[in-house]
Protein backbone atom coordinates (compact mmCIF):
# COMPACT_ATOMS: atom_id res chain seq x y z
CA UNK A 1 0.00 0.00 0.00
CA UNK A 2 1.31 3.51 -0.88
CA UNK A 3 -0.49 6.80 0.70
CA UNK A 4 -1.44 9.55 -1.78
CA UNK A 5 1.50 11.60 -0.02
CA UNK A 6 4.14 9.40 -1.16
CA UNK A 7 2.84 9.26 -4.85
CA UNK A 8 6.34 9.22 -7.08
CA UNK A 9 6.23 9.47 -11.25
CA UNK A 10 6.77 5.98 -12.41
CA UNK A 11 4.77 4.53 -9.56
CA UNK A 12 1.84 1.70 -10.62
CA UNK A 13 -1.26 1.28 -8.27
CA UNK A 14 -4.58 -0.51 -8.66
CA UNK A 15 -7.30 1.81 -8.58
CA UNK A 16 -10.91 1.40 -8.87
CA UNK A 17 -10.17 -2.32 -10.39
CA UNK A 18 -7.48 -0.97 -12.81
CA UNK A 19 -4.04 -0.62 -13.02
CA UNK A 20 -2.34 2.45 -13.30
CA UNK A 21 1.08 4.52 -13.67
CA UNK A 22 1.53 8.24 -12.22
CA UNK A 23 2.12 10.31 -15.11
CA UNK A 24 2.42 13.23 -13.35
CA UNK A 25 1.64 14.27 -9.35
CA UNK A 26 0.98 18.12 -7.45
CA UNK A 27 0.84 18.32 -3.96
CA UNK A 28 -1.93 21.18 -3.27
CA UNK A 29 -2.10 23.20 -0.26
CA UNK A 30 -5.16 25.73 -0.70
CA UNK A 31 -4.75 28.53 1.73
CA UNK A 32 -8.21 27.32 3.11
CA UNK A 33 -9.35 23.87 3.29
CA UNK A 34 -7.17 20.25 3.50
CA UNK A 35 -4.03 20.06 1.18
CA UNK A 36 -4.95 17.35 -1.48
CA UNK A 37 -2.72 15.60 -4.44
CA UNK A 38 -3.81 16.33 -7.72
CA UNK A 39 -2.77 13.11 -10.40
CA UNK A 40 -2.60 12.64 -13.79
CA UNK A 41 -2.97 8.69 -14.31
CA UNK A 42 -2.69 6.10 -17.27
CA UNK A 43 -4.04 2.95 -17.36
CA UNK A 44 -1.02 0.83 -18.50
CA UNK A 45 -4.12 -1.97 -20.27
CA UNK A 46 -6.39 0.68 -22.17
CA UNK A 47 -3.43 3.85 -22.41
CA UNK A 48 -6.37 6.21 -21.39
CA UNK A 49 -5.16 8.93 -19.19
CA UNK A 50 -7.65 9.89 -16.40
CA UNK A 51 -7.13 13.16 -13.73
CA UNK A 52 -8.23 12.39 -10.49
CA UNK A 53 -7.69 14.01 -7.01
CA UNK A 54 -6.47 12.14 -3.88
CA UNK A 55 -6.72 13.23 -0.29
CA UNK A 56 -3.00 13.07 1.39
CA UNK A 57 -3.49 9.90 3.91
CA UNK A 58 -5.61 8.30 0.86
CA UNK A 59 -4.02 4.76 0.16
CA UNK A 60 -3.81 2.34 -2.55
CA UNK A 61 -2.39 -0.76 -3.26
CA UNK A 62 1.32 -0.72 -5.53
CA UNK A 63 0.94 -2.90 -8.53
CA UNK A 64 3.82 -5.27 -9.37
CA UNK A 65 4.54 -4.69 -13.15
CA UNK A 66 6.93 -8.24 -14.68
CA UNK A 67 9.53 -6.75 -17.10
CA UNK A 68 11.18 -9.75 -18.47
CA UNK A 69 13.32 -9.83 -21.32
CA UNK A 70 12.25 -12.10 -24.09
CA UNK A 71 13.20 -12.57 -27.41
CA UNK A 72 11.35 -11.46 -30.65
CA UNK A 73 10.99 -14.53 -32.97
CA UNK A 74 8.64 -14.06 -36.07
CA UNK A 75 4.90 -12.63 -36.50
CA UNK A 76 2.33 -14.68 -38.80
CA UNK A 77 -0.98 -13.73 -39.65
CA UNK A 78 -2.78 -12.60 -36.21
CA UNK A 79 0.48 -13.30 -34.03
CA UNK A 80 4.35 -12.13 -32.68
CA UNK A 81 5.45 -14.83 -31.33
CA UNK A 82 8.23 -14.56 -28.34
CA UNK A 83 11.03 -16.71 -26.51
CA UNK A 84 12.03 -16.85 -23.24
CA UNK A 85 15.96 -16.95 -23.74
CA UNK A 86 16.44 -18.69 -19.89
CA UNK A 87 13.50 -21.28 -19.83
CA UNK A 88 13.09 -21.73 -23.85
CA UNK A 89 9.51 -21.40 -23.70
CA UNK A 90 7.49 -19.03 -25.90
CA UNK A 91 4.40 -17.37 -26.26
CA UNK A 92 2.12 -15.69 -28.64
CA UNK A 93 0.47 -12.22 -28.51
CA UNK A 94 -2.37 -11.29 -30.90
CA UNK A 95 -0.94 -8.25 -32.93
CA UNK A 96 -4.10 -5.68 -31.89
CA UNK A 97 -2.73 -6.40 -28.53
CA UNK A 98 0.80 -5.30 -29.43
CA UNK A 99 0.18 -2.67 -31.84
CA UNK A 100 2.96 -0.56 -33.87
CA UNK A 101 5.77 -1.65 -30.82
CA UNK A 102 7.31 -3.85 -33.16
CA UNK A 103 7.47 -1.54 -36.19
CA UNK A 104 11.52 -0.75 -35.80
CA UNK A 105 12.04 -4.18 -34.07
CA UNK A 106 13.75 -7.00 -36.49
CA UNK A 107 13.15 -11.13 -35.82
CA UNK A 108 15.41 -12.36 -32.93
CA UNK A 109 16.02 -9.05 -31.14
CA UNK A 110 15.44 -8.73 -27.60
CA UNK A 111 11.76 -7.01 -26.07
CA UNK A 112 10.83 -6.24 -22.99
CA UNK A 113 7.09 -8.08 -22.20
CA UNK A 114 5.67 -7.05 -19.66
CA UNK A 115 2.56 -8.69 -17.43
CA UNK A 116 0.92 -8.02 -14.56
CA UNK A 117 -0.60 -11.24 -12.40
CA UNK A 118 0.42 -13.55 -15.72
CA UNK A 119 -1.78 -11.38 -17.74
CA UNK A 120 0.81 -9.97 -20.87
CA UNK A 121 -0.43 -6.11 -21.45
CA UNK A 122 2.91 -4.48 -23.41
CA UNK A 123 5.44 -4.81 -25.18
CA UNK A 124 8.60 -2.47 -24.69
CA UNK A 125 11.01 -2.62 -28.33
CA UNK A 126 14.70 -1.72 -27.23
CA UNK A 127 15.27 2.10 -27.02
CA UNK A 128 17.53 2.27 -29.88
CA UNK A 129 18.12 -0.06 -32.61
CA UNK A 130 19.96 -0.20 -35.89
CA UNK A 131 18.69 -0.49 -39.15
CA UNK A 132 19.10 -0.85 -42.91
CA UNK A 133 17.50 1.82 -45.18
CA UNK A 134 16.04 -0.65 -47.93
CA UNK A 135 14.35 2.81 -50.49
CA UNK A 136 15.00 6.34 -50.11
CA UNK A 137 14.98 8.83 -53.07
CA UNK A 138 17.75 10.47 -53.32
CA UNK A 139 18.83 13.79 -51.85
CA UNK A 140 19.73 16.71 -54.33
CA UNK A 141 22.31 19.32 -53.08
CA UNK A 142 20.80 22.91 -53.11
CA UNK A 143 17.26 21.19 -52.21
CA UNK A 144 17.50 23.72 -49.34
CA UNK A 145 19.23 25.88 -46.59
CA UNK A 146 18.80 23.82 -43.49
CA UNK A 147 17.05 21.20 -41.61
CA UNK A 148 15.59 19.00 -44.71
CA UNK A 149 14.08 15.41 -44.63
CA UNK A 150 12.87 12.81 -46.56
CA UNK A 151 11.06 9.35 -45.57
CA UNK A 152 13.11 6.60 -46.06
CA UNK A 153 11.81 2.88 -45.62
CA UNK A 154 13.93 0.57 -43.12
CA UNK A 155 14.39 -2.97 -43.18
CA UNK A 156 11.10 -3.23 -41.32
CA UNK A 157 9.21 -2.06 -43.44
CA UNK A 158 8.36 1.38 -40.96
CA UNK A 159 8.84 5.34 -42.66
CA UNK A 160 11.52 7.52 -41.36
CA UNK A 161 12.28 10.82 -42.15
CA UNK A 162 15.88 11.10 -42.38
CA UNK A 163 18.42 14.00 -43.87
CA UNK A 164 18.95 14.29 -47.52
CA UNK A 165 22.24 12.44 -47.46
CA UNK A 166 21.72 9.34 -45.98
CA UNK A 167 20.99 6.83 -49.35
CA UNK A 168 19.66 3.51 -49.23
CA UNK A 169 21.61 0.46 -47.94
CA UNK A 170 23.24 3.06 -45.05
CA UNK A 171 22.52 1.67 -41.14
CA UNK A 172 20.52 4.35 -39.59
CA UNK A 173 20.04 4.52 -35.71
CA UNK A 174 16.12 5.17 -34.54
CA UNK A 175 14.80 5.96 -31.27
CA UNK A 176 11.91 3.67 -30.84
CA UNK A 177 9.86 5.59 -28.81
CA UNK A 178 9.72 8.86 -31.23
CA UNK A 179 10.70 6.96 -34.26
CA UNK A 180 12.71 9.83 -34.89
CA UNK A 181 16.09 9.08 -36.96
CA UNK A 182 19.41 9.81 -34.68
CA UNK A 183 22.30 9.23 -36.63
CA UNK A 184 23.76 6.98 -39.45
CA UNK A 185 25.95 4.30 -38.39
Amino acid sequence: MISAGDFRNGVTIEFEGNIYQIIEFQHVKPGKGAAFVRTKLKNIISGGVVEKTFRPTEKCPTAHIDRKDMQYLYADDDFYHFMDVETYDQIDLPKDEVGDALKFVKENEMCKVCSHKGNVFAVEPPLFVELTVTETEPGFKGDTATGATKPATVETGATVYVPLFVETDDVIKIDTRTGEYLSRV
